[in-house]
């Protein structure tokens, strides 16, 4: 039975012992039970993982004494970033967890015309520090060790004109009766990094297109059905690893 994965924010190393936070603690001790002596797996997101032993628990603390480094990796070759416009509901908590699974890279949350969440100021800063904890939790089940960024909430136009092009970027806009699919495009190369843009559950409005158009981005199709935007991006970031990524296996990998 594998050993229970939980994320440091502290930095670990080899011979130190380390407390663990307050949601490892809530669910190492209270949900699973674990006592002195288990074994568990630390990594704190700079890369790699930490065989770990509990070495104390109590009520509300656990300490874990490091034992080992693990040089262990499960990210994918290829750099995804997915812009996705804000969803209702518990959607973008979904989208994100699944995201990460995944194998993206990093998440730019944005508010788009059609979007129906509305976000500002301290409520924004914290719905993103929730996303944030949203991924390492993700990062924790999948077996992840470096976390993907998750980025503060934008207005769509903003970051159209901020973000920047050229050719080490392959810009991908879900959009229905575009003319390309996914399997027509060139395969990007080693170095090329993919941004995904999602729209909210109505879609990007037509001048938000242009606009993203405008800033390079090509408009892709995933068949003939469309699809809704908790679905869409994660459909889409699976067509992109059984393309290009680590879905198609070691002799795949670009």
């Amino acid at each position: 039975m594998n050993s229970p994965r939980f994320h440091s924010p502290s930095p670990l190393s080899v011979g130190t012992c380390v407390e663990l936070s307050e949601n490892a603690v809530r669910h190492a001790v209270r949900v699973l039970r674990l006592k002195v002596g288990d074994s568990v797996v630390l990594f704190d997101g700079r890369g790699g993982e930490y065989a770990c032993c509990i070495s104390s628990t109590g009520r509300d603390t656990a300490l874990a004494d490091v034992l080992e480094w693990r040089d262990s990796e499960r990210e994918s070759p290829v750099d995804v970033t997915l812009v996705q416009a804000l969803q209702a509901g518990e959607k973008m908590d979904l989208t994100v967890q699944k995201a990460v699974e995944l194998g993206v890279t990093r998440i730019v949350p944005v508010a788009t015309r059609r979007s129906v969440l509305r976000l500002e100021g301290e409520r924004a800063r914290k719905r993103a520090a929730h996303w944030r904890g949203v991924a390492a939790s993700a990062c924790e089940q999948c077996g992840r060790n470096r976390i993907p960024e998750v980025c503060d909430i934008e207005d769509l136009r903003h970051w159209l004109g901020k973000s920047a092009t050229g050719t080490s970027v392959l810009r991908l806009m879900l959009a229905p009766g575009a003319e390309f699919t996914m399997d027509t495009l060139p395969q990007p190369g080693r170095n090329v990094r993919i941004e995904l843009l999602i729209g909210a559950e109505g879609g990007l409005s037509p001048d938000e297109m242009e606009q993203a158009l405008q800033a390079g981005f090509v408009g892709v199709r995933l068949g003939p059905r469309v699809l809704r935007t908790e679905t869409a991006g994660l459909a889409a970031l699976a067509v992109i690893q059984c393309l290009w990524g680590d879905f198609r296996g070691e002799a795949g990998h670009v």
